[in-house]
């Protein structure tokens, strides 16, 4: 299987942003270019998959960032996308996978409605479901990040593989938007603990990142502030990968 170096595109009120460690007020990178043209340099440069993320639908805001979703999608070629953000009910994973979303992303979900899961995994494959488990201290942390649960990361992520999740998205919160670097035990553990793939964000400051992430078995790597800030660069890190 080969492993992506996926861009992330978080959209905020139409926009493209990074924020620090999730939190709404730490904006750290805000784009006034359109999300469409940024989705279309990325996949110019390479990218066969694109991490999308509706941060307004995340905290529950009244305002989304559908249409937007629904343009990349419409313009993106033969790249493969990813969405999550706040996909709390059927009718919304429906929506996004109707438009052209090869993947949608629970999140919150997998502990407060799992049959969620389960019920989207039945209709459109497993392939078409990723769960979400942010982590904070080893515990998920759901509702935008800003509530940390008792539930043990490893517990939950076979929880969420056993619910009929394809694959795992695995954030450390306690790294992520800081591009000082990744926790390299904690992801091991975590890969390890699982036999569905798993693709890792936070943290990544450098290629050398991506290079351990692989190591450490994960089928890919979200990427945001890093690119965003300039600290790596997309092409230099897809190049160790694809022939």
């Amino acid at each position: 299987m080969e492993f992506e170096v996926i861009p992330a595109i978080d959209l905020r009120g139409g926009r493209c942003v990074q924020l620090r460690q999730g939190r709404r007020e730490e904006v750290i990178f805000s784009s006034t270019e359109n999300p469409v043209e940024i989705a279309e340099k990325w996949i110019m440069q390479g990218a066969r998959r694109l991490h999308i993320i509706d941060l307004d639908g995340a905290f529950q805001e009244a305002k989304n960032n559908f249409e937007v979703i629904k343009n990349i999608a419409k313009s993106r070629r033969k790249a493969k996308i990813q969405v999550g953000g706040g996909i709390r009910s059927y009718e919304a994973a429906v929506k996004l996978l109707d438009v052209g979303v090869d993947r949608i992303i629970f999140g919150t979900a997998v502990l407060k409605s799992p049959h969620l899961i389960e019920k989207a995994a039945n209709a459109f494959s497993s392939e078409r479901v990723m769960v979400a488990l942010d982590v904070r201290e080893g515990k998920v942390a759901i509702d935008g990040w800003r509530e940390v649960t008792r539930k043990d990361a490893k517990e939950a992520a076979k929880e969420a593989e056993e619910m009929g999740a394809g694959s795992l998205l695995f954030t450390n919160i306690d790294v992520e938007g800081l591009m000082n670097g990744i926790e390299m035990r904690i992801i091991e553990e975590f890969v390890s603990s699982v036999s569905v793939p798993v693709v890792i964000a936070g943290g990544v400051s450098g290629v050398e990142d991506v290079m351990r992430i692989r190591e450490a078995g994960a089928s890919g790597v979200v990427i945001g502030s890093a690119l965003y800030k300039g600290k790596l660069d997309f092409v230099e890190a897809l190049g160790l990968f694809q022939d």
